[in-house]
């Protein structure tokens, strides 16, 4: 086993995956309760204690919404961008009402890689309306996992970054009518359609029919969105796009992150 991806908590509730190698036990994202993120981690076989960082991907609360107890907690080193991170204090407060502070931080900066451990962590900027947000892919031992979610679209240095993996979690957030003819006001409507909002099905499908290289032995779609979307639309749209590709979709395990509990661990390698 090269590398391990349990995803602990997928939507707008919150967001957290577990990856893993042989040397290092990586948090990506923290935005369930500390409560919560310990209870699933013990619940997939993930021992706490043994968790080595924790990398963030951008500052909204469903990523960062245990972030600051889980800090505390666990003592391990927070990986965010200084943006995010200031972004992050100017609306968490600490016991005295004050700004809050994470005091093992690690800034990076997106197209700049950095090691935890043995795993070599690349961030990329993602088209988002976050401060600084950043998808990643995570190496170790010759395998590649990328990790992206929350990107209104697939600009190509997205695109050229995601080439290679060896497994991927990858947003498949709405339906566009299933939006269109929601509940939603339609201010909050544009804003996921927007450049810098969410990720269609068809976005989603579009990506897997003309420029996914079909090398992921596992493929999770993630952050669905519980109002705008359906885990059937979902996967059908997916797996009709894999399907054009022929025998690409057969070599690979296709996925839903779920957002009320982890999956079962997925590895690569």
């Amino acid at each position: 086993m090269a590398m391990r991806m349990t995803v602990l908590a997928s939507g707008s509730k919150g967001n957290c995956t577990l990856l893993a190698s042989s040397q290092a036990s990586v948090l990506v994202d923290a935005g369930l309760s500390c409560k919560e993120t310990l209870k699933r981690m013990k619940a997939a076989g993930e021992d706490p204690q043994q968790l080595t960082a924790i990398v963030i991907s951008h500052e909204h609360a469903d990523h960062v919404a245990g972030l600051q107890v889980l800090a505390r907690k666990l003592q391990v080193p927070i990986y965010m961008t200084e943006a995010a991170y200031q972004s992050w204090r100017k609306f968490t407060k600490d016991k005295e009402g004050n700004p809050a502070r994470l005091d093992r931080r690690e800034h990076f900066q997106a197209g700049r890689s950095f090691s935890i451990a043995d795993i070599t962590v690349t961030p990329f900027t993602i088209p988002h309306d976050a401060a600084d947000p950043c998808g990643f892919t995570f190496k170790a031992d010759g395998v590649k996992v990328g990790i992206v979610t929350d990107l209104g679209y697939l600009p190509y240095s997205v695109k050229d970054h995601l080439r290679g993996c060896d497994g991927l979690m990858i947003e498949s957030n709405h339906d566009l009518e299933m939006l269109r003819n929601g509940p939603y006001p339609w201010m909050v409507k544009q804003r996921v359609m927007s450049r810098v909002g969410h990720l269609s099905n068809s976005a989603l499908a579009e990506f897997f029919q003309k420029d996914y290289d079909g090398g992921a032995a596992f493929l999770v779609l993630a952050h669905l969105s519980e109002h705008n979307n359906h885990p059937d639309i979902a996967l059908q749209a997916a797996k009709n796009a894999l399907d054009l590709q022929g025998s690409l979709f057969e070599s690979c395990a296709l996925t839903l992150a779920l957002q009320d509990k982890p999956l079962q661990p997925l590895c690569v390698g």
